[in-house]
């Protein structure tokens, strides 16, 4: 196939067959091309500014035995610890006050939270002004709905993979259908939708990451946060080889390729990876960045896999640092509160 051709297609027309993607995928002699077109087509559909989220780990305990996740039920090595609901407002108040208009809550399916619990921590977060992002995983469609009702703005729900079988096998006891129920109720339920895979999971084919890129496309996702599969020694796939830091970022620049007007994080598993990953995602197609607002003791043991970043700085050291870094990209921070602005060809001159 004609590599320079479908990059193209990619950047003009936003749609590709999906053994174009595969080629993209393929091909190593391109990449630098690739990443370059995604960075066009962010600059002209959203911009030059940053979104900066602040992320709280709220709760690092979890029903889920999910073999690549340091989190996972029967992990033994985790101190394992949980946020009364006042300490998390209280970090959510101070992330207000770094200058943060949107506050990430996420945690591992603690059943500790219960409807009534959440519902006060977010309508009190919204008191303060902030978009709230929620990540605490599958839940009824009567929960979602009591958290929109709260004033939650947004979900994040990985897939990780769209390989049903892959799904199943590195999540034992989890249903690949009732995953793609909750994405489904979260979009009916007007949030905004985010979702994302891991990229270099065992077994998982250039094919399978392909169909991914395209159900995000399908569902019309409005945040897509993909990264590398880093083992962690404390799970099943402690042995496994993990995934590459530039087939993450290919992924993720063919994914700005294909829906031009998402927020799509540079992730801080890409920095884990490579010392500038999250600055270098930034010039490749990303436009967000969530630093760690969480204090303390708590960023270490929230130990999704080795080797994460920042775990000894204060949030705000985080909010300093990755100013400084996005400002020396000749990038912006953005002020608002950073939804999705749904953009034609059209509207940008294409």
């Amino acid at each position: 196939m004609d590599i320079a051709a479908i990059i193209a297609k990619a950047e003009n027309t936003h749609k590709l067959a999906k053994q174009e993607i595969v080629a993209l995928l393929a091909d190593d002699a391109h990449t630098q091309e690739i990443f370059a077109a995604a960075d066009r087509v962010r600059r002209r559909y959203v911009g030059d500014e940053v979104h900066l989220r602040g992320l709280i780990e709220f709760s690092n305990t979890c029903r889920q035995n999910c073999h690549y996740c340091g989190l996972r039920r029967d992990n033994t090595n985790v101190v394992r610890y949980r946020m009364e609901p006042d300490a998390i407002i209280d970090l959510a108040r101070k992330a207000k006050e770094y200058g943060y208009r949107t506050v990430v809550l996420q945690s591992g399916e603690d059943p500790y939270y219960t409807v009534d619990i959440l519902r006060h921590i977010i309508s009190e977060i919204k008191k303060l002004g902030v978009a709230v992002t929620l990540s605490i995983g599958e839940k009824s469609r009567d929960e979602y709905a009591a958290y929109r009702q709260a004033g939650a703005d947004r979900y994040l729900l990985r897939i990780e993979t769209t390989d049903r079988l892959l799904y199943e096998d590195l999540d034992p006891g989890m249903s690949f259908e009732n995953r793609l129920r909750c994405l489904r109720d979260l979009r009916s339920l007007g949030y905004e939708l985010g979702t994302g895979c891991l990229i270099g999971l065992p077994g998982q084919t250039l094919e399978s990451l392909a169909d991914d890129i395209l159900f995000f496309q399908e569902i019309d996702a409005d945040m897509i946060g993909v990264g590398p599969f880093i083992p962690n020694p404390d799970t099943p796939l402690a042995a496994a080889a993990g995934g590459a830091f530039t087939s993450s970022l290919k992924v993720m620049a063919i994914i700005r390729l294909l829906l031009p007007d998402i927020n799509i994080p540079a992730t801080t598993a890409m920095e884990t990876l490579d010392k500038n990953g999250r600055m270098i995602a930034l010039q490749s197609g990303a436009n967000v960045v969530m630093p760690n607002v969480t204090e303390g003791d708590y960023r270490r043991h929230y130990a999704l896999y080795p080797g994460k970043i920042c775990v000894g700085d204060t949030p705000a050291q985080c909010r300093s640092c990755i100013t400084g870094k996005i400002t020396a990209i000749g990038r912006g921070i953005s002020t608002g509160h950073g939804f999705r602005l749904r953009k034609t060809a059209q509207e940008n001159g294409e």
